[in-house]
């Protein structure tokens, strides 16, 4: 499976995202999905490297030109992170990408996240 997938993942009502230099603004940590890969094993993948923390996937949606996954945020793991990163309780203003789609996903992400919780 090729593409690329990312991953809302969740602290309470708060969320992870990463600041990415190159294009100037705040994105979900995510990434190509490598040969052999499935779009959540790419997901942990990248949110390992990325921000420096372990996920647990909930959910899956396919978007039409890449994967998102509903996670919860796990724990800080060992080693260097490639990017800052900033829990959120709602959208900042500098995006790297669509804020139309960050508006479906992440609402969708939540719900995923309290219905695995029992919260909904």
């Amino acid at each position: 499976m090729m593409g690329t997938a990312y991953a809302v993942a969740f602290e309470g009502d708060a969320y992870l995202m990463v600041w990415h230099d190159g294009r100037g603004g705040w994105e979900m940590p995510g990434g190509h999905i490598e040969p052999g890969e499935t779009p959540e094993e790419a997901c942990i993948r990248e949110f390992r490297e990325e921000a420096g923390y372990s996920i647990e996937i909930v959910g899956t949606r396919d978007i039409g030109h890449c994967y998102v996954c509903a996670a919860v945020l796990g724990n800080r793991v060992e080693g260097s992170c490639e990017m800052k990163s900033r829990l959120f309780s709602e959208l900042p203003e500098r995006l790297s990408f669509d804020r139309d789609e960050y508006e479906d996903t992440v609402p969708w992400a939540m719900e995923a996240v309290r219905a695995r919780l029992g919260k909904s």
